[in-house]
This record gives structure tokens, sequence and C-alpha cells, in this order.
């Protein structure tokens, strides 16, 4: 049998990495998608054959030939689409971040819980051999108890943006925050899945610029709950690229990036290990292909709700202060944020 898929949101992150992931994975089929341009939902259903689109999220939720719905589009409709989906009694794909904040995410984690339906997250990092790979290389002892951990990112700060008219990335309440959720999200969600959950999580964030409202720079602490202590730094005010993850244990380390593709290298005693990096052409399709096991009935997929749920709560906690609290619809009250020419600033 197989799984019959629906799109809601069919634009660019489904063009190569997830969309054709849909319909070359064992078990599953790309049937619907769904966007509120009619023309451009026609054209990908056209450009990918795809039997059917539409122009309404209801309809395709509630299309009985539809067995589970994947959900692209920004953060701010998430939960909204997500609890349609689970009030139709069929299981959710949901992109990342989750959800624009922690309260949102426990909201769905929550309601798919009630329902007895599962709910997972387009983590797709944690599907790929890279990662699994680094996990392993943690688990199997290569080098020794992990004490600390450090990650740094830096970059974007040369994009050229019309400030009157910013993209939803930029936007907190299509976001729920910068591009710290959109891309810090996926460093911090494979921590959780190499090391376990963090703990003991602090951080600050800051607009130096103030070209946007939102955060662009970004440091936090953490622990791990074996006991490893960990830092990092996010900077979106530079032109200067800047990708690493430094894994260090007693007997040695592993450095590797969230998004390139270059080798994982192992430094011990015994001298220094490269292992390759490469990805998938569609880097979602071995998560894909996880959920529809799981809905088989045989496997597990690593990326859930509740695994999600973690990481969201973690970014909440670190940029809690900038945003004057985020238990609310924060994005609707700027005036109050840490932002650059703002209150506190």
């Amino acid at each position: 049998m197989l799984i019959r898929w629906g799109i809601i949101g069919c634009g660019n992150v489904t063009e190569v990495k997830s969309g054709p992931g849909f319909q070359k994975a064992n078990g599953s089929q790309l049937v619907a998608v769904m966007r509120r341009n009619g023309e451009l939902a026609k054209d990908y259903a056209d450009r990918h054959g795809v039997p059917r689109w539409y122009d309404d999220a209801h309809a395709l939720i509630n299309d009985p030939d539809v067995d589970a719905v994947s959900i692209a589009t920004p953060p701010g409709t998430h939960m909204e689409y997500a609890l349609k989906v689970c009030a139709a009694g069929k299981p959710a794909y949901v992109e990342k971040p989750m959800a624009r904040t922690a309260a949102e995410c426990e909201t769905m984690v929550k309601a798919f819980a009630r329902a007895g339906l599962p709910l997972y997250v387009a983590y797709y990092r944690r599907g790929l051999k890279r990662f699994i790979r680094v996990k392993e290389l943690v688990e199997s002892g290569r080098i020794g108890d992990v004490t600390h951990v450090c990650v740094r990112y830096s970059g974007h700060g040369d994009q050229r943006m019309d400030e009157a008219n910013l993209p939803w990335r930029l936007n907190a309440k299509e976001s729920g925050g910068g591009l710290f959720f959109d891309l810090g999200s996926h460093t911090l969600d494979i921590l959780d899945y190499i090391l376990g959950p963090l703990c003991n999580v602090r951080g600050s964030a800051a607009n130096a610029r103030g070209r946007y409202d939102v955060e662009e720079l970004v440091t936090m602490s953490f622990q791990t709950e074996s006991g490893a202590v960990g830092t990092g730094v996010w900077n979106f005010t530079t032109s200067v690229r800047t990708d690493v993850i430094e894994v260090v244990g007693e007997g040695g380390s592993i450095t590797l990036s969230t998004f390139g593709e270059g080798p994982i290298r192992l430094t011990t005693s015994e001298g220094v290990e490269e292992f390759d990096g490469s990805h998938p052409l569609h880097v979602q399709q071995p998560l894909i292909q996880s959920i529809v096991d799981e809905l088989h009935g045989r496997g597990e997929c690593p990326s859930t709700g509740e695994s999600a749920l973690r990481t969201a709560r973690v970014m909440d906690t670190v940029v809690d202060e900038y945003y004057a609290g985020r238990h609310d619809a924060f994005w609707s009250r700027p005036h109050t944020w840490r932002r650059k020419g703002g209150f506190l600033a």
C-alpha cells in the first residue's frame, strides 16, 4: 500500500529538497499539491507529474485520496494548518522550524497526541548519512567522553534587501524571528540528535545595524545531559562565511559543518581521519523514507514533534530577553524589542 501525500505550499523548498522525495521514497506517492496562487500550483503539478492541484488548503487536507500532509509554508501558518490536518485524522510532516514559538509547537504536539496521530518535522539532517556517522563516532567512544561543544556560524551580512519589503525569514510574524530561527534551528536540532537534549541553556541576542527588527547576533551557552558544556555564536552581520561545529572529547575531536558537504574530520592521538560528507540530490528523501516506513509499521522516524519542541524551547530561551518574552503574539509589539534604536537598545 502506498502512502499518498499532499503538499501545502509547493514553493522553492519542495522543488528539489522534498517534493521529489515523496515521489521516489519506497511505498510513497505524491498525489496533490496546493498553493494559494492556483496558476503556480498547476505549474508545479504539471512539471512534477502530480495528478491534482488546489488553491485551497482545506480542499487538499480533506481530499479522501490524501493519506498524509506535508506543510511547507512559512512557520507563521504551521500551527493553523497542522491542527486542521490533525482534525481531519491524518499524519502531518511540517517544515522547520516547527512553528513560531515553543508554545505553538506544544499546542501541535498535544493535539496530535490526543488524536493518536504521528507528527513529524523536517529536520532532515537526522536522516542524512553525514550526521548519522557523527552520532556513531560519538556513541562508539572514538573521542572518549564529550567535554565541550563549540558552534560558530556567520555570513549573510552582504545580502542586499529592500528594507520596506523584507523576505519572510526576517519577518517575525511569518518566521518567529530572524535567520537564527531559519538556520540556527538546524544546528541546534542536530546537536540534540547527536548529543541528546540540551539543558541549562542561556543566551542573548542583539541587532547591531538596524536594517530590520529581528535579531542578527546570537550567543548561547548550554550543557548536555552527560555534563559536557557548549557555546554557540551566530553572526548575520558579516560577509565572512563560517560554519563549524566542533565536538571535543577526552580523547579527540570531531569537526564538521551544518550546511556544507565537506568531509567530517576525526582527530585523535592516532592521527586524522576524514569521512565523506556529501548529500543525496533530494536531501529530505532519507527522512521521508523513515516516515513512510514508520507509517507502514516498520522502523521509526528520528524527527518528531517532541524532538522539534525541544529545539523550539532552546531557541525561545536564547532570544527571550530580546523579544521581551515570547509567551504571546510578540510580533505585534516590536516597540518592546531590544532592537537597535528601540526599547533598551
